[in-house]
């Protein structure tokens, strides 16, 4: 079986390119310049960059005129070409498009990843427009997990999984988290709409970006991201790791 590998150096990509070569499967990682010949299935995988829809979509084209089996898409938390996340819409797109492709595929929809709690570090001081909302963080090494599973089994096309760690969690709970395993106190402040984004904007993010990461604070505040799932476990058979874990195995970067 040879498995082509999008995203292949991203926080999920380059631990599902590890898994799958300690499973003895034929592993390639992609570039931008696509080559699907002698390639059974493919991990479907792109940042959130402008072109996301055009490049997965052009993807999903080539492997269809290659003969690829199986796609496995990294998606959104919530894809829907109707929701007000752009981010959503994107992966609502690349979904459609998936979908008429006659491919059989697997959809993986991880709620927000652990590592983008990388941005605080070296913690301190943790500022969000997150208030008291619950978040269901997932350990982007489950989702890998998760990823290899679905490109290696059988079974799981057609499927949808959403992914989560095994409880919500608030940014409190997080900084509270963060001081036990670093060591120091890690305090959580929250901050309006307005102010974050201009923060964004002021380290560099352009207004677009910087919008979309305010609009999804504003949908957890609202609960779009206290649920969990029992879908980790099901896909991998191990539960999903939980944030204090997380911390604690990361907790060089969060000291800094």
């Amino acid at each position: 079986m040879t498995i082509l590998v999008t995203g292949a150096t991203g926080n999920v990509g380059a631990h599902v390119v590890r898994l799958l070569s300690e499973s003895g499967a034929e592993v390639r990682a992609a570039g931008r310049d696509l080559s699907f010949a002698g390639a059974d299935r493919l991990f479907l995988s792109c940042a959130n960059v402008p072109d996301q829809v055009a490049f997965e979509c052009a993807a999903i084209d080539a492997a269809a005129a290659a003969g690829v089996k199986l796609i496995v898409k990294l998606s959104g938390p919530d894809a829907n070409v109707q929701s007000p996340l752009i981010f959503e819409q994107w992966h609502g797109q690349i979904e459609q498009h998936l979908a008429a492709s006659g491919i059989a595929h697997v959809l993986l929809r991880p709620r927000t990843f652990m590592t983008n709690l990388f941005a605080y570090a070296p913690a301190s001081t943790l500022f969000a427009p997150a208030g008291e909302a619950a978040i269901s963080f997932v350990d982007p090494r489950d989702v890998a997990d998760c990823a290899a599973a679905a490109l290696t089994g059988d079974g799981h096309a057609g499927r949808t999984y959403t992914l989560t760690g095994p409880a919500a969690i608030t940014y409190a709970q997080i900084a509270d988290e963060l001081s036990r395993a670093i060591g120091r106190t890690v305090a959580y402040v929250h901050v309006h709409d307005d102010q974050a984004r201009a923060a964004l904007i002021d380290d560099g993010l352009p207004p677009f970006l910087a919008d979309a990461i305010v609009a999804i604070f504003r949908s957890q505040r609202a609960g779009s991201m206290a649920g969990t799932t029992a879908d980790v476990l099901r896909l991998t058979g191990h539960e999903p790791r939980t944030f204090a874990q997380f911390a604690r195995g990361h907790a060089a970067v969060f000291r800094g």
